[in-house]
């Protein structure tokens, strides 16, 4: 290497992203069941209840059993509506919400073509969501495995944490992928494998590292009293993922699931998605 490109490498990994903090208003929310009478009232208090942290300021709607027939149906009352945040639960009219094998086809459709991000909340006759899941949103999780630089979805999940509450900031680095690449590194002679897994494994957690002090920092100036705690580590595994939301009771976790070059939930957002019944998920 020349010493140019030594310069080079210093200047760049002194390059890492800062924090953007916008403030996410939210100023309706439309709940979505298939629920009628007072069932339906008694379940839009609950997720009122679980939402305090909007105050008194937003406005309400609900679509209940009887105000659609179909999808396409949701979709243009959304249209017309134009929420900020849409709630609804897996399986609508649907018996499904017995498998762990779908979010069903309504929710299949809202979240990929709903310009508001939605809400997915356990189903209200299921019984496996955790005695904490719809108590508050004061431990929040943004998952991701590409944190640095993904500021909306650090604002989305700063907006749920109450005063004092607390919202982790979480990257996982895709163990199997990179395994992949330096088995590929070790048939390289010229390459020495072991100093490469070292230099770039800590290269690869650095950024988000740095990013999250960035948000700790941004944070404070903007005198939001919001604990910031970081997760960055390699993982493959679905479990790993729910072990970590489990080990820290996370009441509701935030996650990307649209991807501007295909249509469906990208990466191990579906499959999380799916799986993870216990607790509320914000899928932006």
């Amino acid at each position: 290497m020349t010493q140019v490109d030594q310069y080079e490498s210093l200047f760049r990994s002194a390059i890492h992203d800062i924090y953007e903090y916008e403030l996410v208003d939210i100023r309706s929310v439309l709940v979505v069941t298939d629920l009628e009478g007072d069932p339906a009232k008694e379940y839009l208090k609950t997720i009122q209840r679980f939402l305090n942290i909007f105050g008194t300021s937003v406005k309400w709607t609900n679509l209940n059993r009887g105000d659609f027939k179909n999808t396409q149906e949701v979709l243009e009352k959304i249209e017309e509506l134009k929420p900020d945040l849409i709630c609804s639960y897996r399986n609508l009219f649907s018996e499904d919400w017995r498998y762990k094998n779908s979010l069903g086809s309504y929710l299949d459709v809202l979240v990929q073509k709903s310009a508001a991000p939605v809400l997915v909340l356990p189903h209200p006759e299921a019984g496996y969501k955790h005695d904490h899941a719809f108590e508050n949103t004061d431990r929040v999780m943004a998952l991701t495995d590409h944190l640095s630089g993904d500021h909306t979805l650090i604002n989305y999940a700063v907006r749920f944490v109450p005063t004092d509450g607390k919202v982790f900031l979480t990257h996982i680095e895709d163990e199997t992928v990179f395994e992949r690449y330096m088995d590929a590194i070790s048939k390289i002679p010229a390459i020495d494998t072991d100093e490469a897994n070292k230099q770039i494994s800590q290269q690869l957690l650095k950024a988000p590292e740095q990013f999250i002090l960035s948000c700790r920092q941004v944070l404070k100036d903007n005198n939001l009293p919001v604990e910031v705690e970081n997760v960055v580590r390699f993982g493959h595994h679905l479990a790993d993922y729910k072990e970590l939301i489990a080990e820290h009771e996370i009441d509701l976790l935030v996650m990307n699931t649209k991807h501007e070059d295909q249509l469906a939930m990208h990466g191990l957002v579906y499959p999380l998605a799916v799986e993870l019944r216990e607790i509320p998920l914000l899928l932006l």
